[in-house]
């Protein structure tokens, strides 16, 4: 079983930033992702990154305001997601994924999740 362990959530008033961390595997490349759920919602997709880093996706939502970027230089995999300018509707369950290769970005190429990290936007 993929173990992803998600860290950096929290609570921030609107326009703060906040960097969300997730290490994965020991010395793997895979695709790795960021979805969110919102209370009552269906998980959706926020950013993507391929295993080199060099490929990302986006969300329209998004776009402009978050960052996806990983770090193959650690022993375990890591990727994050610097989110600025927050606003209150992005407000959600956090969700890393890892994807089934090394290159697929769409929402169907993730199929290994962490347990989640709350984000909470005040306005």
């Amino acid at each position: 079983q993929v173990q992803l362990v998600e860290s950096g959530g929290g609570l921030v008033q609107a326009g703060g930033s906040l960097r969300l961390s997730c290490a994965g595997p020991e010395r793997t490349f895979y695709a790795m992702g960021w979805f969110r759920q919102a209370s009552g919602e269906e998980r959706d997709f926020v950013a993507a990154i391929d295993w080199s880093g060099d490929t990302t996706r986006y969300a329209d939502s998004v776009k402009g305001r978050f960052t996806i970027y990983r770090d193959n230089a650690k022993i375990k995999n890591t990727v994050y997601l610097q989110m600025n300018s927050l606003k209150p509707e992005d407000t959600a369950a956090y969700y890393c994924a890892m994807g089934t290769s090394g290159w697929g970005l769409d929402s169907s190429d993730f199929a290994s999740w962490g347990q989640g990290i709350q984000v909470t936007v005040s306005s």
